[in-house]
């Protein structure tokens, strides 16, 4: 058992100098699940003999990179999380300023970003006088360099209406769909560590970053909750994933806005301590 504990550290150690993700940013239990994912893949018996294979086969890293940052995504997943955005957000933020800042933390290949880019350019069409920019950050530069080249498989857009892919996307010879230039110069997209605690931008009026803390831990997602509290401006909002949730000692910084669809707004000043 021992030597079992040795070989898992040793295997991390290794992973983390590999690929540049620290994998004590995640539970245990979730990176010993990724491991066996990829043990079995490779018919490998124990963490020793999976680290052998993994020297000795370049080829294992990028299922294995794949395996740990989990990027499932699709364009406007969650549509009631979308519409929310949409009609309430949005008009909300630019009733009160002309121009608003949104960083989607966790941005993954792009399909999220580029939801947000969709609905923000909607909202400038008239009104000449709005603008905006997103920030997309993520840990994984390769996902990240794939966000920012913006080529999708058409399964990746086909729940988008057919007048937004014509007006958002360009169909390429080789049956692959890239987005418009329009939507690429509302982001920028930046790597960046959540557990840095260290925001890459201020004054930030929106913050998406959803379906990512299921992967720390307690203290972790507390921990991000005070920075992206930080980040915010007053009355700035907070979206989380559906299955998600705010812990006991941070949810005094944020007021639901939507419950049901995990809408936050932050709350300037924190609620005074209860008493016993």
């Amino acid at each position: 058992m021992e030597d079992s504990a040795q070989d898992f550290i040793l295997l991390k150690k290794h992973v983390e100098q590999l690929l540049k993700i620290q994998c004590s940013n995640y539970k245990e239990d979730y990176i010993k699940r990724r491991f066996l994912s990829r043990m079995r893949s490779t018919n490998s018996s124990t963490y020793a003999e999976y680290l052998r294979y993994l020297k000795g086969h370049p080829q294992e890293t990028e299922p294995l990179r794949n395996a740990l940052t989990i990027n499932v995504t699709e364009f406007f997943r969650d549509k009631e999380v979308w519409d929310e955005v949409k009609n309430v957000i949005l008009p909300a933020l630019f009733a009160q300023k002309k121009r608003i800042s949104i960083w989607c933390a966790g941005s993954s290949t792009g399909e999220e970003p580029y939801t947000l880019a969709i609905l923000l350019h909607d909202a400038l069409v008239n009104h000449k006088d709005w603008s905006g920019v997103i920030t997309a950050t993520d840990i994984d530069e390769v996902v990240l360099a794939k966000a920012k080249a913006g080529v999708f498989e058409e399964k990746a857009i086909q729940k988008l209406p057919t007048v937004q892919v014509q007006r958002h996307f360009t169909k390429r010879p080789d049956g692959l769909y890239e987005v418009k230039p329009h939507l690429k110069e509302l982001i920028r997209f930046r790597p960046h560590d959540l557990m840095s605690g260290v925001p890459p931008a201020r004054y930030v009026d929106l913050i998406t970053c959803r379906n990512v803390t299921i992967y720390f831990t307690e203290k972790q997602k507390d921990d991000l909750a005070r920075m992206f509290h930080s980040a915010l401006v007053a009355d700035g909002y907070y979206v989380m994933g559906k299955t998600e949730y705010l812990g006991r000692q941070v949810e005094d910084l944020f007021v639901a806005k939507n419950a049901t669809q995990k809408v936050f707004m932050k709350r300037d000043k924190a609620a005074p301590p209860k008493t016993p």
